[in-house]
């Protein structure tokens, strides 16, 4: 049987990568992986990509890992979106801004007989939002192949991050599990009279799969465990005293809310999903 640490979503976020790889320490992980968004948000960028590529065995591009490494048009942003995307290049040396472009969008692997397929978001789109309660169609093309995957085969197991809640669902005999974000956690469903504990999601969120590594044999036991650790958000913040977001990126580590709802709304209304009858 092996161990794999699967991460994502650390958002230049240094105490709780911190904490997540010292907690993975302990439990006789076999490999890590990483699904992206190592950058964005947080101000210790450069540190972050240091402790990914020195401790994860695959590392997988995400949509700000993309977007701040790219050339972006500036002519139509407004001075603060220019703003916060000069701040992110900057954080960047060229060999990190480099090392983060080239990065592959998708991995595969086997895992007691389970076709496993990492990406960011999802198999078309890097930066598309798929959550658990939408509609059974979206949820099943998560499974299937695109020109960005590894290979044509629809997946048995597929494992994300970007929407940055941890869950596991089942669907037409096949799994799909959100491994939360390691340091941006969030969740998009919040209702002042229904929410319970805020702690419970701001926390460092990561999966272990546990099962025989690149066999085929489907006769095998498998597992699942998403991992929730504390970490210092005090210390954290205390870090970020150059960080022209401090009062968004302070509102997602310490209460768990999104930056930007009205987004996340109106993604959804255009799913057919009405907001007033959740939020």
């Amino acid at each position: 049987m092996k161990k794999i640490a699967i991460i994502s979503d650390i958002h230049g976020n240094l105490e709780s990568l911190m904490a997540v790889l010292e907690d993975i320490k302990g439990r006789n992980v076999d490999k890590i992986m990483c699904l992206g968004d190592i950058i964005a948000k947080g101000s210790n960028q450069q540190q972050c990509i240091e402790l990914i590529k020195n401790n994860c065995d695959i590392v997988l591009r995400g949509n700000c890992d993309e977007y701040f490494t790219s050339n972006i048009d500036l002519s139509n942003k407004s001075k603060q979106e220019i703003d916060r995307i000069n701040w992110n290049k900057n954080k960047l040396t060229q060999e990190n801004a480099e090392y983060l472009s080239k990065l592959p969008y998708c991995f595969e692997f086997y895992m007691s007989g389970r076709l496993v397929r990492l990406f960011h978001a999802t198999p078309e789109k890097i930066n598309d939002f798929v959550g658990n309660i939408d509609n059974i169609d979206r949820l099943y093309m998560l499974f299937l192949p695109s020109k960005n995957t590894t290979s044509n085969q629809i997946a048995d197991i597929v494992i994300y991050g970007h929407i940055h809640t941890p869950f596991i669902q089942r669907i037409y005999n096949r799994t799909i599990i959100n491994t939360g974000s390691v340091g941006n956690s969030i969740d998009v469903f919040r209702n002042a009279k229904k929410d319970g504990n805020v702690k419970n999601t701001t926390v460092a969120n990561y999966l272990i799969i546990s099962g025989n590594y690149n066999s085929k044999n489907i006769d095998e036991k498998i597992s699942y465990e998403l991992i929730s650790i504390p970490y210092n958000i005090d210390k954290e913040l205390k870090s970020n005293t150059d960080n022209i977001e401090m009062l968004s990126y302070e509102e997602e580590i310490r209460n768990g809310k999104y930056r930007d709802m009205e987004k996340i709304y109106k993604s959804f209304e255009v799913r057919g999903i009405d907001k007033n009858k959740i939020w």
